[in-house]
C-alpha cells in the first residue's frame, strides 16, 4: 500500500514537473512564432491563485486518471478565453485543497498557449453532486472551480465545493 502511494505521488510530481516545461518550452515557442502551437497530450494550460499558492497544471478531462495527475477541463464546458462558463474540477485532498482558503475577490489566472485569463471570485457555495446547472452555459465569461466537500471528509464526501468566478478584462 505504500509502495502504491508512493508511486501515486512520483507519478503526479513527474506529469505535473514534464508538462510545466513542455508548456512553459511551447510559450517561448509561440513568443517567437507568428501563429501559436498546438498543445501536446491534452494540456488546456496552467491554473494559479497566487494568494493560496495554488498552481496546477490543467488538462482535458475530467476521468479518474486526469484527476490524480491534474486538475481537470470538464468537457462540454467552456475554454479559457471563450464566451460561457469553464468548468475545471481537481480533488479536494490534492490540488484543490487550497480552496478552502478562496475568498471573494481573490484572483485566478488561466494562461494558455492563446493567452492569459484572469477571474475575480465573485462566490462560493457547497452543493450536491447532482446539482450540475453550475456548469451551465453562460453570455459572459465565467470560470466555475469544482473540487469534493467537506475538504477534510474520509471517504467519498458527499458534497461538492463550487468557485465561482468573473473574467477581468
Amino acid at each position: 500500500m505504500l509502495a502504491y502511494c508512493a508511486f501515486v505521488l512520483v507519478d503526479t510530481w513527474m506529469f505535473q514537473k514534464e508538462q510545466r516545461r513542455q508548456f512553459e518550452s511551447l510559450l517561448t515557442d509561440r513568443a517567437a512564432a507568428a501563429s501559436p502551437p498546438a498543445a501536446a497530450s491534452g494540456v488546456i494550460g496552467l491554473l494559479d491563485i497566487p494568494r493560496l499558492g495554488l498552481s496546477v497544471m490543467v488538462v482535458e478531462g475530467a476521468g479518474a486518471r486526469n484527476l490524480r495527475r491534474a486538475a481537470g477541463h470538464i468537457r462540454g464546458t467552456a475554454l479559457p478565453g471563450q464566451p460561457g462558463n469553464v468548468g475545471i474540477s481537481a480533488h479536494r485532498d490534492t490540488f484543490f485543497r487550497p480552496l478552502r482558503n478562496i475568498r471573494q475577490n481573490d484572483v485566478i489566472t488561466v494562461s494558455t498557449l492563446l493567452g492569459e485569463y484572469r477571474y475575480r471570485v465573485v462566490s462560493t457555495r457547497i452543493v450536491s453532486p447532482s446539482d450540475v446547472e453550475v456548469l451551465d452555459p453562460t453570455q459572459t465569461q465565467i470560470l466555475t472551480l469544482v473540487t469534493c466537500y467537506p475538504f477534510y471528509f474520509v471517504g467519498s464526501a458527499p458534497d461538492r465545493f463550487i468557485v465561482r468566478a468573473e473574467r477581468v478584462t
